[in-house]
């Protein structure tokens, strides 16, 4: 029986696989700042809550020594992270480091604390949620874009030097999520030079997340690419994600960000 563990697993997508997984024969050890709040993963069999915040190097060196000591880890999923939206003159200096702090360091703090054991092992997995907003931008959300395409550069560079211990690193980079994202997975700033263009720039993206995946579609892309043995890197999640970055592709740079500046700014 093969165990992963994960990041984020309170809610979401990170909830949704860990259900996944388990529902296919599988330990998993699910991760979240607040276990003894969660009540549905609490009472699945073979799967355990351990705490974790991504931003407290301590505890992630305790709590991946916690998990090695309950099984064998095949796979780690980091998914833990959340969005920072707002004109970046309205973001103060704590939104930030926070952002970067959670959605970028995190990952490297939790691949690192398991890069040894992989290696030793000469086999493993690493799977992190990126985003569409890895591979394209929309507008006002220039520190959350900087850490997800971060991210996919970090990943792409990583796999070259894991690979030959028999580790490999993929991306999962999902559309619009019909989760609480946009509420309690969001941060926001605002200031009154930029109120038109946040206001119609959340427009678009209320439409937007309309044709938005279900975290369980989401979840199986997870699944299929902890599961198909493929060296693949990077795994577009949801119908409105690789519409978008098949546009990206075929448009080129310029046209695209043009198309995107009028749709959700109106420039």
């Amino acid at each position: 029986m093969k165990t992963i563990f994960i990041t984020g697993a309170s809610s979401g997508l990170g909830k949704a696989a860990a259900q996944l997984f388990h529902n296919n024969g599988w330990n998993v050890i699910a991760t979240m700042r607040n276990p003894e709040k969660e009540t549905e993963l609490s009472k699945l069999q073979n799967v355990t809550l351990l705490p974790l915040d991504v931003t407290n190097l301590a505890q992630i060196q305790e709590t991946v020594q916690k998990a090695l000591a309950l099984s064998p880890i095949d796979v780690v999923y980091n998914n833990a992270g959340y969005g920072l939206i707002g004109p970046l003159e309205s973001l103060t200096d704590e939104q930030i480091t926070k952002q970067i702090d959670t959605n970028l360091l995190g990952v490297i703090r939790v691949t690192n604390a398991f890069i040894p054991y992989f290696r030793e092992r000469q086999n493993g997995l690493f799977l992190t949620t990126t985003s569409i907003g890895g591979l394209l931008t929309f507008p006002l959300g220039s520190v959350y874009h900087a850490t997800k395409w971060a991210l996919e550069g970090w990943s792409e560079s990583l796999a070259f030097e894991l690979n030959p211990f028999g580790i490999n690193i993929k991306t999962i980079s999902p559309g619009g999520i019909k989760t609480d994202f946009m509420t309690r997975s969001l941060d926001a700033g605002s200031a009154p030079a930029y109120q038109e263009m946040v206001e119609s720039m959340f427009a678009g993206a209320e439409a937007m997340f309309a044709n938005a995946s279900t975290p369980e579609q989401i979840a199986e892309v997870v699944y299929e690419a902890a599961t198909d043995g493929k060296t693949k890197l990077r795994y577009v999640a949801g119908e409105d994600a690789k519409e978008l970055y098949r546009q990206r592709l075929e448009q080129g740079d310029e046209v695209f960000r043009a198309q995107f500046g009028k749709q959700f700014i109106g420039a």
